[in-house]
Protein backbone atom coordinates (compact mmCIF):
# COMPACT_ATOMS: atom_id res chain seq x y z
CA UNK A 1 0.00 0.00 0.00
CA UNK A 2 1.13 3.57 -0.44
CA UNK A 3 0.14 6.76 0.44
CA UNK A 4 -3.31 7.94 -0.99
CA UNK A 5 -2.74 11.85 -0.74
CA UNK A 6 -4.99 13.94 -2.58
CA UNK A 7 -2.29 16.04 -4.44
CA UNK A 8 -1.08 14.98 -7.81
CA UNK A 9 2.16 12.58 -8.08
CA UNK A 10 5.57 14.71 -7.98
CA UNK A 11 3.86 17.82 -6.59
CA UNK A 12 7.18 18.42 -4.31
CA UNK A 13 9.80 16.40 -6.46
CA UNK A 14 13.03 17.98 -5.88
CA UNK A 15 12.19 19.89 -2.72
CA UNK A 16 13.50 19.09 0.42
CA UNK A 17 11.70 19.52 3.56
CA UNK A 18 12.06 19.36 7.40
CA UNK A 19 9.35 17.56 9.60
CA UNK A 20 9.97 18.30 13.47
CA UNK A 21 8.11 15.89 15.83
CA UNK A 22 8.50 13.65 12.79
CA UNK A 23 8.63 10.17 15.00
CA UNK A 24 4.66 9.56 15.39
CA UNK A 25 1.26 10.91 14.93
CA UNK A 26 1.18 13.82 12.46
CA UNK A 27 4.62 14.44 12.23
CA UNK A 28 4.77 11.34 11.14
CA UNK A 29 1.88 10.79 8.39
CA UNK A 30 3.13 14.75 7.26
CA UNK A 31 6.39 12.84 6.95
CA UNK A 32 5.15 10.15 4.86
CA UNK A 33 2.77 12.38 2.38
CA UNK A 34 5.44 14.59 1.60
CA UNK A 35 8.19 11.79 0.70
CA UNK A 36 4.94 10.14 -1.32
CA UNK A 37 4.91 13.67 -3.44
CA UNK A 38 8.31 13.48 -4.09
CA UNK A 39 10.13 15.67 -1.62
CA UNK A 40 13.10 14.45 0.38
CA UNK A 41 12.48 14.46 4.11
CA UNK A 42 14.59 15.70 7.09
CA UNK A 43 13.08 13.76 10.05
CA UNK A 44 13.94 15.51 13.12
CA UNK A 45 12.78 14.40 16.78
CA UNK A 46 14.45 13.47 20.01
CA UNK A 47 13.58 9.72 20.03
CA UNK A 48 16.33 7.99 17.31
CA UNK A 49 14.50 4.26 17.49
CA UNK A 50 11.21 6.42 16.62
CA UNK A 51 12.46 8.27 14.06
CA UNK A 52 14.48 5.41 12.43
CA UNK A 53 11.23 3.70 11.95
CA UNK A 54 9.77 5.99 10.40
CA UNK A 55 12.85 6.81 8.12
CA UNK A 56 12.08 2.98 6.94
CA UNK A 57 9.05 3.02 6.47
CA UNK A 58 9.65 5.86 3.99
CA UNK A 59 12.72 4.59 2.21
CA UNK A 60 15.51 6.64 0.62
CA UNK A 61 13.88 9.66 0.65
CA UNK A 62 14.28 10.18 4.17
CA UNK A 63 16.77 10.73 6.64
CA UNK A 64 17.22 11.16 10.54
CA UNK A 65 17.99 14.10 12.26
CA UNK A 66 18.56 13.64 16.22
CA UNK A 67 17.94 17.03 17.87
CA UNK A 68 15.91 18.64 20.84
CA UNK A 69 14.56 21.58 19.25
CA UNK A 70 14.92 23.46 22.79
CA UNK A 71 18.67 23.56 21.96
CA UNK A 72 19.68 26.46 19.80
CA UNK A 73 23.20 25.49 19.13
CA UNK A 74 21.72 21.48 18.70
CA UNK A 75 19.30 23.15 16.26
CA UNK A 76 22.05 25.27 14.50
CA UNK A 77 23.95 22.22 13.42
CA UNK A 78 21.12 19.92 12.84
CA UNK A 79 19.62 22.52 9.97
CA UNK A 80 23.17 22.73 8.39
CA UNK A 81 23.39 19.28 8.70
CA UNK A 82 20.51 19.42 6.59
CA UNK A 83 21.82 21.86 4.24
CA UNK A 84 25.24 19.41 4.34
CA UNK A 85 23.17 16.16 2.74
CA UNK A 86 20.54 17.43 0.51
CA UNK A 87 21.74 21.13 -0.68
CA UNK A 88 18.70 23.02 0.47
CA UNK A 89 15.76 23.63 2.36
CA UNK A 90 12.16 24.28 0.61
CA UNK A 91 9.88 23.54 3.56
CA UNK A 92 9.54 23.63 7.34
CA UNK A 93 7.16 21.65 9.13
CA UNK A 94 7.30 23.03 12.28
CA UNK A 95 5.58 19.81 14.03
CA UNK A 96 7.21 19.39 17.12
CA UNK A 97 5.46 20.12 20.55
CA UNK A 98 3.90 18.52 23.70
CA UNK A 99 2.20 19.30 26.66
CA UNK A 100 0.32 17.34 29.71
CA UNK A 101 -3.15 18.52 31.31
CA UNK A 102 -3.25 20.25 34.63
CA UNK A 103 -4.86 23.38 35.92
CA UNK A 104 -3.35 26.38 35.97
CA UNK A 105 -2.88 27.05 39.52
CA UNK A 106 -0.78 23.60 39.67
CA UNK A 107 1.70 24.52 36.91
CA UNK A 108 5.02 24.41 38.56
CA UNK A 109 7.52 27.16 36.96
CA UNK A 110 9.32 24.62 35.78
CA UNK A 111 6.63 22.52 34.12
CA UNK A 112 5.44 25.78 32.29
CA UNK A 113 8.50 26.72 31.07
CA UNK A 114 9.16 22.88 29.47
CA UNK A 115 5.93 23.16 27.84
CA UNK A 116 6.61 26.91 26.28
CA UNK A 117 10.12 26.16 25.20
CA UNK A 118 8.66 23.32 23.29
CA UNK A 119 5.76 24.68 21.89
CA UNK A 120 7.05 27.90 20.98
CA UNK A 121 10.57 28.42 21.75
CA UNK A 122 11.46 25.42 20.15
CA UNK A 123 9.49 26.25 17.17
CA UNK A 124 11.12 29.49 16.72
CA UNK A 125 14.64 28.68 16.55
CA UNK A 126 14.17 25.58 14.01
CA UNK A 127 12.13 28.40 11.38
CA UNK A 128 14.81 31.24 12.39
CA UNK A 129 17.36 28.45 11.51
CA UNK A 130 15.78 27.43 8.23
CA UNK A 131 15.18 31.63 7.22
CA UNK A 132 19.03 32.67 7.83
CA UNK A 133 21.14 29.46 6.53
CA UNK A 134 18.76 29.00 3.52
CA UNK A 135 15.98 30.87 2.76
CA UNK A 136 16.67 34.35 2.91
CA UNK A 137 19.27 33.92 0.63
CA UNK A 138 17.11 32.18 -1.56
CA UNK A 139 14.27 34.26 -1.52
CA UNK A 140 11.91 31.59 -1.20
CA UNK A 141 10.30 28.51 0.83
CA UNK A 142 7.20 27.99 2.80
CA UNK A 143 6.82 27.76 6.85
CA UNK A 144 4.05 25.92 8.42
CA UNK A 145 3.81 26.52 11.97
CA UNK A 146 1.32 23.45 13.96
CA UNK A 147 -0.50 25.16 17.22
CA UNK A 148 -3.54 24.13 18.41
CA UNK A 149 -7.43 24.78 18.89
CA UNK A 150 -6.47 27.68 21.69
CA UNK A 151 -9.62 30.23 20.63
CA UNK A 152 -11.81 31.27 23.48
CA UNK A 153 -8.82 29.90 26.19
CA UNK A 154 -7.57 25.95 26.70
CA UNK A 155 -8.58 24.96 30.24
CA UNK A 156 -6.39 22.01 31.46
CA UNK A 157 -3.60 22.72 29.31
CA UNK A 158 -3.22 26.82 29.87
CA UNK A 159 0.73 26.51 29.24
CA UNK A 160 0.10 25.05 25.45
CA UNK A 161 -2.83 27.10 24.88
CA UNK A 162 -0.38 30.22 26.08
CA UNK A 163 2.58 28.98 24.07
CA UNK A 164 0.63 27.88 20.71
CA UNK A 165 -1.12 31.30 20.72
CA UNK A 166 2.44 32.99 20.78
CA UNK A 167 3.26 30.64 18.07
CA UNK A 168 0.34 32.41 15.83
CA UNK A 169 1.49 35.79 16.69
CA UNK A 170 5.13 35.07 15.38
CA UNK A 171 3.44 33.15 12.13
CA UNK A 172 2.22 36.53 11.65
CA UNK A 173 4.95 38.27 12.53
CA UNK A 174 7.90 36.11 10.68
CA UNK A 175 5.04 36.44 7.19
CA UNK A 176 5.81 40.63 7.43
CA UNK A 177 9.67 40.11 8.46
CA UNK A 178 10.85 37.05 6.16
CA UNK A 179 8.36 37.38 2.90
CA UNK A 180 8.98 36.63 0.70
CA UNK A 181 9.28 33.53 1.92
CA UNK A 182 5.74 31.96 3.01
CA UNK A 183 4.92 31.79 6.80
CA UNK A 184 1.48 30.29 7.97
CA UNK A 185 0.10 28.10 11.01
CA UNK A 186 -2.49 25.01 10.76
CA UNK A 187 -4.56 24.69 13.94
CA UNK A 188 -6.01 20.71 14.73
CA UNK A 189 -8.50 20.74 17.18
CA UNK A 190 -9.41 16.76 18.44
CA UNK A 191 -7.62 14.50 16.04
CA UNK A 192 -7.44 10.86 16.30
CA UNK A 193 -3.69 10.47 16.32
CA UNK A 194 -1.68 8.25 18.52
CA UNK A 195 -1.14 11.11 21.38
CA UNK A 196 -4.48 10.67 22.80
CA UNK A 197 -2.72 7.26 24.35
CA UNK A 198 -0.39 9.71 26.02
CA UNK A 199 -2.53 10.80 28.07
CA UNK A 200 -3.26 9.78 31.93
CA UNK A 201 -5.81 6.73 32.03
CA UNK A 202 -8.43 9.43 34.08
CA UNK A 203 -9.01 11.30 30.60
CA UNK A 204 -9.69 8.52 28.92
CA UNK A 205 -13.86 8.82 28.83
CA UNK A 206 -13.18 12.19 28.69
CA UNK A 207 -11.28 12.07 25.16
CA UNK A 208 -13.97 8.99 24.04
CA UNK A 209 -16.55 11.93 24.69
CA UNK A 210 -14.96 14.44 22.42
CA UNK A 211 -16.80 13.38 19.11
CA UNK A 212 -20.06 14.95 21.06
CA UNK A 213 -19.09 18.19 20.83
CA UNK A 214 -17.78 18.47 17.03
CA UNK A 215 -20.48 20.15 15.06
CA UNK A 216 -18.96 17.56 12.24
CA UNK A 217 -19.71 14.79 14.31
CA UNK A 218 -16.09 12.71 14.90
CA UNK A 219 -12.34 13.52 15.81
CA UNK A 220 -10.19 14.70 12.81
CA UNK A 221 -7.55 12.23 11.25
CA UNK A 222 -3.84 12.52 10.97
CA UNK A 223 -4.02 12.54 6.95
CA UNK A 224 -6.55 15.58 6.97
CA UNK A 225 -4.26 17.35 9.15
CA UNK A 226 -1.23 16.80 6.57
CA UNK A 227 -3.17 17.60 3.45
CA UNK A 228 -3.88 21.18 4.98
CA UNK A 229 -0.26 21.42 5.53
CA UNK A 230 0.94 20.39 2.26
CA UNK A 231 -1.79 22.85 0.64
CA UNK A 232 -0.11 25.89 2.58
CA UNK A 233 3.55 24.25 1.42
CA UNK A 234 1.89 23.93 -2.25
CA UNK A 235 2.05 26.45 -5.28
CA UNK A 236 -2.14 26.61 -4.96
CA UNK A 237 -1.01 28.37 -1.57
CA UNK A 238 1.47 31.03 -3.09
CA UNK A 239 -0.43 33.65 -2.53
CA UNK A 240 -1.01 32.79 1.83
CA UNK A 241 1.19 33.85 4.30
CA UNK A 242 0.77 34.63 7.08
CA UNK A 243 -2.59 33.32 7.75
CA UNK A 244 -3.78 30.19 10.04
CA UNK A 245 -6.20 27.13 8.75
CA UNK A 246 -7.82 25.84 11.60
CA UNK A 247 -8.74 21.79 11.05
CA UNK A 248 -10.86 21.25 13.90
CA UNK A 249 -14.78 20.09 13.02
CA UNK A 250 -15.97 23.63 13.89
CA UNK A 251 -15.75 22.87 17.42
CA UNK A 252 -14.27 27.01 18.10
CA UNK A 253 -17.76 28.18 16.85
CA UNK A 254 -19.66 26.19 18.77
CA UNK A 255 -21.31 28.30 21.69
CA UNK A 256 -20.89 26.80 25.02
CA UNK A 257 -24.29 26.92 26.04
CA UNK A 258 -26.03 24.96 23.28
CA UNK A 259 -27.94 22.37 23.93
CA UNK A 260 -27.08 20.77 20.78
CA UNK A 261 -24.26 20.89 18.59
CA UNK A 262 -24.97 19.82 14.77
CA UNK A 263 -27.86 17.34 13.76
CA UNK A 264 -26.33 14.02 15.34
CA UNK A 265 -24.66 13.16 12.19
CA UNK A 266 -21.24 12.60 10.88
CA UNK A 267 -18.96 13.74 7.67
CA UNK A 268 -16.94 10.96 6.37
CA UNK A 269 -13.25 10.88 7.59
CA UNK A 270 -10.60 10.96 5.22
CA UNK A 271 -7.89 8.93 5.80
CA UNK A 272 -5.00 8.86 3.26
CA UNK A 273 -2.08 7.35 5.66
CA UNK A 274 -1.83 3.41 4.57
CA UNK A 275 0.18 2.91 8.29
CA UNK A 276 -3.02 5.04 10.34
CA UNK A 277 -3.80 2.80 13.26
CA UNK A 278 -6.77 3.63 15.82
CA UNK A 279 -5.51 5.40 19.04
CA UNK A 280 -6.05 2.45 21.99
CA UNK A 281 -8.03 5.09 24.36
CA UNK A 282 -10.89 5.69 21.31
CA UNK A 283 -11.64 1.77 21.67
Amino acid sequence: MNYRSVFRPGLLAGQVAIVTGAGSGIGRCTAHELAALGAKVALIGRNADKLEAVAKEIGGAARTCVCDIREEDAVRQTVAGVLADFGRIDFLVNNAGGQFGSPLESISARGWDAVVRTNLTGGFLVARECYTQWMKAAGAGAIVNMIADMWNGMPGMGHSGAARAGMLNFTETAALEWAPVRVNAVAPGWIASSGLDHYPAEMAEHIRALPRRVPLGRLGTESEVSAAIVFLLSPAAAFISGSCLRVDGAVPNAKRVADRIGSGKATEAFEGFHLAKKPKVLG
